[in-house]
């Protein structure tokens, strides 16, 4: 609608019928008022900083909220992905994948969670590589605990950490499938390091094959 339109703003006067608001008001003003405070960039489809490999895929969301450095957002990047409940062997395969990828020149990307996907991010991080954390919560509600030092030492080393949730929002059963959308979105190709055959990770994966994406 935006692109036929020519702008976010011609869409919503042409098609009101086409554009609901399903899920309740955002206070916008609360929004940037919230990002300022904890040092957070809002980004949408139209702003340049949005990455253009998650803008091209279905069911881009209307914003992304970063901590870090947008830049990283749109470097070649590699997802590895994984149970939380993860061995001893799981995870060093992901941080010898992720040391491997980063060293290369890959940004390591992936969900923040505990198991694999920390395992993954500190590899990144001890190849001095940039690795950027896609939150199943907002941002302001931080979600595992766990792993906030973790998201710190990521965006002070120039990675980010990312969610499409509005201030507020706690990590529940639906959040976790949508932020696996955007980890398949931005990713040039996704590995599976480690995982049960009832897991979230393979719905990451199905949503990289359905994108096309390399999936390994």
């Amino acid at each position: 609608l935006v692109a036929s339109s020519g702008s976010v703003a011609a869409a919503w006067e042409a098609y009101p019928h086409k554009v609901s608001r399903a899920g309740g008001e955002v206070d916008v003003e609360r929004e940037f008022a919230l990002a300022e405070k904890y040092g957070v960039e809002i980004l949408t489809p139209a702003d340049e900083m949005y990455p253009a490999r998650l803008k091209d895929a279905p069911g881009a969301p209307l914003a992304l909220y970063v901590r870090g450095d947008a830049a990283a957002l749109s470097k070649p990047m590699v997802a590895l992905v994984g149970t939380r409940r993860s061995s001893q062997y799981g995870n060093s395969v992901a941080s010898s994948l992720a040391y491997d990828l980063a060293s290369a020149g890959w940004c390591v990307l992936s969900g923040l969670a505990l198991g694999i996907d920390a395992a993954s991010h500190k590899g990144a991080l001890d190849a001095g590589g940039a690795t950027v954390g896609v939150l199943g919560s907002a941002l302001d509600k931080f979600y595992p605990e766990r792993n906030r030092d973790l998201a710190k030492e990521m965006v002070a080393k120039g990675g980010a950490g990312v969610s499409q949730f509005a201030f507020g929002r706690s990590a529940d059963t639906t959040t976790f499938p949508i932020r696996n959308h955007v980890v398949a979105s931005l990713a040039e190709g996704v590995v599976a390091v480690e995982c049960p055959r009832r897991s979230g990770t393979l719905i990451t994966t199905s949503m990289a094959g359905d994108l096309g994406r390399p999936v390994m």
